[in-house]
């Protein structure tokens, strides 16, 4: 079955906007895994906007499963992952002036700097996965620097408006993971996935976890984060049983 990691940056998010203690994101993290996610994942970002120094700290403290540390290749940032030690880093672009990611990372430009961050990440246990366009040189590139994992964005086939754009955009997510399969990478998605389209991410074989949040906060804000994950759960194990079907 494809993992479910749930970003609980949304929750930081709403805690800051009031400049208070609640909702905490790390009593978050524990409810999405009694829920039965696979991993947690939270973005620390150079501005710290959601989640910061503290919620990450403690969050490794606490996270019975993976966790997930979302992040620039920006040296601050690295410093506190090697100190940290997440099971894994994914590594992102990052803007000033973002809602949220908006793309995927442009490995082919940085080669030689993303090396030397994957040699550094591994030194210390941790696997690195690399934000990409669903795109071959972009896997490709990855594989190169070393990266045991890409995960594939998303963003723009959950935002299509169309039939032939969904398709279109979903081809190209199916192809990309194939091709990354081959590559032996360990294939993930996420950006954008909600309760309605991530049934035909699920459909893919190749793909392995799903990074979801937004989406999952949005329905626990009206429904509780457990139900919220044990519904997003059930969503992709039924989807991953139809895996054989014409899509």
């Amino acid at each position: 079955m494809i993992r479910l990691n749930v970003n609980i940056d949304h929750i930081a998010t709403i805690r800051n906007a009031r400049g208070g203690n609640e909702p905490d994101p790390v009593v978050a993290a524990s409810l999405a895994e009694l829920a039965g996610a696979s991993g947690i994942v939270c973005h620390l970002r150079e501005d710290r906007r959601h989640i910061n120094d503290r919620d990450l700290r403690l969050l490794r403290e606490v996270v019975q499963t993976k966790l997930d540390l979302e992040m620039a290749a920006n040296e601050e940032i690295i410093q506190i992952a090697l100190q940290t030690r997440p099971e894994l880093v994914t590594i992102v672009p990052e803007k000033r002036q973002e809602l949220t990611t908006e793309g995927g990372l442009d490995v082919v430009s940085q080669r030689e700097k993303l090396i030397s961050l994957c040699e550094r990440m591994h030194e210390r246990g941790i696997e690195v996965s690399l934000f990409v366009e669903p795109e071959e040189k972009q896997i490709t590139a990855a594989k190169e620097v070393g990266a045991d994992m890409v995960e594939l964005h998303t963003g723009t086939y959950a935002n299509a408006k169309t039939p032939e754009r969904f398709k279109f955009e979903l081809n190209r997510i199916i192809n990309a993971a194939a091709f990354a399969g081959n590559l032996e990478l360990k294939v993930a998605a996420g950006h954008g996935l909600n309760y309605y389209n991530t049934k035909h991410i699920c459909y893919i074989y190749e793909i392995e976890e799903l990074s979801i949040g937004h989406s999952i906060i949005s329905r626990a804000a009206l429904a509780g984060i457990e139900r919220a994950v044990k519904e997003m759960i059930e969503l992709i194990n039924n989807s991953t049983l139809h895996r054989n079907i014409d899509i």
